[in-house]
C-alpha cells in the first residue's frame, strides 16, 4: 500500500526548524518592498543634485562648472520628485498585501516625511533672506539631509532594520562631517558619500532577500 502524506514520517525538530526559518525568511522576501527601488532612485539624485551644486557654487564661492543658477536646484527638485514617485509606486504595490498594525505603522511612517519636510521648509523660508547666500544654501541643504538621516534612524529602530538604522546614522555622520567643512564641500560630500551610501544599501539589501 502506498503510504499518504499523512502517513509520512514527521521532520525531526532540526529540520522543522529550518523549513519555518526557509519559509519565514521566503515570506519576508515576498512582502518586502525592493530595495533597489527604494533607495536607488534617491541616492541618484543626491548624486546627481550634489554634484551639480558643487560644480557650480563651490568652496569659497569658486565655479567649476558655469552653469545657470536656477540649474542644480531645478534638478534635484526634479529628481526627487522622480525619486518619490517611484518608491511611493513600489512601497504601494507592497502595503496593498498587508493590513493591520504594519500597514498603520507604514502610512504614519510616510506621512511623518510629508509632515516634517513641510514643517522644516517653512522654517527655513522664514530665515533664508537674512542669511549669506551661501549659508542659506547650507541651512537648507544642511537641515533636509540631517532629517532625512534622523527618520532614517526612526524606521530602523521602528521595524527593528539595523541597515535602515545604520544608513540613517552614516547619512547624519557625513552630513556633521559636511556642514563643519562648508559651503560647496557639504555638496561634494553629499554627493559622493550620502548618494553613494544609498546606492549601496540598495545593493545590499537587495543581495540579502536574494
Amino acid at each position: 500500500m502506498t503510504p499518504i502524506d499523512d502517513d509520512a514520517p514527521p521532520l525531526d525538530p532540526a529540520e522543522s526548524l529550518a523549513l519555518i526559518e526557509r519559509e519565514r525568511h521566503n515570506l519576508g522576501r515576498d512582502l518586502a518592498p525592493d530595495p533597489r527601488m527604494m533607495f536607488w532612485p534617491w541616492g541618484l539624485a543626491w548624486l546627481v543634485g550634489f554634484a551639480l551644486f558643487f560644480l557650480r557654487f563651490g568652496p569659497d564661492g569658486r565655479v567649476f562648472v558655469d552653469l545657470p543658477e536656477w540649474i542644480p536646484l531645478s534638478v534635484l527638485a526634479l529628481l526627487m520628485i522622480t525619486a518619490g514617485i517611484v518608491t511611493g509606486v513600489a512601497g504601494s504595490r507592497v502595503s496593498r498585501r498587508i493590513s493591520g498594525p504594519s500597514s498603520r505603522q507604514g502610512i504614519m511612517y510616510g506621512v511623518s516625511w510629508s509632515v516634517a519636510f513641510t514643517a522644516f521648509s517653512i522654517l527655513f523660508a522664514q530665515f533664508g533672506n537674512v542669511l549669506p547666500e551661501d549659508k542659506a544654501g547650507l541651512l537648507w541643504a544642511g537641515g533636509m539631509v540631517a532629517l532625512t538621516g534622523a527618520l532614517h534612524m526612526a524606521g530602523g529602530a521602528i521595524w527593528d532594520d539595523r541597515a535602515l538604522f545604520t544608513l540613517g546614522a552614516w547619512t547624519s555622520a557625513i552630513n556633521i562631517i559636511g556642514i563643519l567643512a562648508g559651503p560647496g564641500w557639504h555638496s561634494l560630500i553629499v554627493a559622493v558619500a550620502g548618494g553613494g551610501g544609498m546606492i549601496a544599501a540598495g545593493l545590499i539589501g537587495w543581495l540579502r532577500l536574494r
